[in-house]
């Protein structure tokens, strides 16, 4: 872990330091504009720092909850600094090798104070608006065809509460909105596939207290995902789910009637966990091949140990449709499919964007969503 964190400590520092360069070097400000926006800088990315760390710790955790916004949000400003004036650079390039000598510094400064404070403004502009997208979860409504369904269950909908990552960034308030538009779709299942929490869970225990309002007839179910495994107390928050009246499939299923007819929702811890908390795909699905089968799984890449084992639909989440662009072009170097449908090693699995975001509270190009499927026998 320490040899990960010099890295990306030293990785931020550097990118920091070209940023200084690109702002404030190349344009030539004048001195108090220089420590201005070198303090900005600064300040800044050293917020961001201590916010990743988990070093926001004064007051409760409505207390610090804007300023872990503010901090993390300016990751995805740098982020955009950094592709913007990347290209600028590469336009003072152009413009170096093709003016005369005696011309090139005053022509390169004056690029430069232009295409800087564009640069900035374009950032800026990007990740509020990547802030307001995330702020707005919405239904999105698909359907799935099967043969294997019973009649019983033709037309039952499927809500996928995903991603939620209640904590640092996202409160009670969030989780309100989410249960709010779940429950107005009125489902006859809600399924959460994981990352519902992203924090200690002392600190953090009330921001899911609004899931206990979760209303759906063949009830309200649940697995773990990679950021429970990752917040020190998963067996805490596992206690709590269940005493919100949420069903935890912990390597197991459960049966779901209608009349004479039976369907199976099964589900499997993430592949992040040891211990008690180890996936056990076998254990989940046992006993599930004659049935038709909902596998709840928080990362589509599971679909590959559960191939051949009689799932007729895998339910996922975890890549966030990469969140903020362009990392859904690195999701497939983990991941065998980023959003929507797909059918993995013979398994048809439908991966949501989630509800929430990890870290920035900024979705760019991938748009929260509580998808809503509809099953259908045919």
């Amino acid at each position: 872990m320490l040899p990960f964190l010099l890295i990306a400590l030293t990785l931020v520092g550097l990118l920091t330091f070209w940023l200084h360069r690109r702002l404030v070097v190349a344009p030539g400000w004048q001195t108090r504009w220089r420590y201005a926006v070198t303090l900005v800088l600064v300040s800044l990315t050293a917020l961001a720092v201590v916010t990743a760390a988990g070093g926001l710790r004064w007051g409760t955790a409505d207390d610090t909850r804007p300023v872990a916004a503010v901090a993390l949000s300016w990751l995805v400003v740098a982020l955009y600094l950094s592709l913007a004036l990347a290209a600028t650079q590469l336009g003072a390039l152009a413009l170096w090798l093709v003016t005369a000598r005696e011309r090139r510094a005053p022509l390169l400064r004056r690029f430069n104070r232009v295409t800087a404070p564009l640069a900035a403004v374009a950032a800026l502009g990007a990740t509020a608006y990547g802030a307001v997208e995330a702020s707005d979860p919405t239904i999105t409504r698909t359907s799935h065809t099967s043969a294997q369904l019973p009649q019983a269950f033709d037309g039952t909908t499927v809500a996928l509460v995903t991603d939620l990552h209640a904590g640092v960034v996202h409160g009670s308030d969030f989780a309100r909105t989410v249960v709010d538009r779940v429950n107005a779709a009125k489902p006859d299942l809600v399924v959460l596939s994981g990352d519902v929490v992203d924090a200690p869970f002392e600190r953090h225990r009330a921001e899911i207290t609004p899931l206990a309002d979760l209303e759906a007839p063949l009830g309200v179910f649940a697995v773990t995902g990679n950021h429970e495994m990752y917040t020190g107390s998963t067996a805490d928050w596992v206690a709590e789910w269940k005493r919100l009246g949420i069903t935890v499939l912990s390597n197991s299923s459960e049966v779901l009637s209608r009349g004479a007819e039976t369907i199976r929702v099964a589900g499997v811890h993430d592949r992040e966990g040891t211990g008690d908390f180890a996936p056990d795909p076998g254990r989940a699905l046992e006993g599930t091949a004659d049935a038709f089968t909902l596998y709840v799984a928080h990362q589509p890449v599971m679909a590959e140990v559960s191939s051949g084992r009689g799932v007729d639909l895998q339910l996922s989440g975890h890549t966030h449709g990469g969140q903020v662009w362009p990392f859904n072009l690195l999701v497939p170097l983990q991941q065998p499919m980023v959003e929507g449908f797909a059918v993995v090693d013979g398994v048809p699995v439908i991966t949501s964007r989630g509800a929430g975001t990890w870290g920035p509270p900024v979705r760019i190009a991938a748009t929260p969503e509580i998808p809503l499927i509809t099953l259908k026998r045919g």
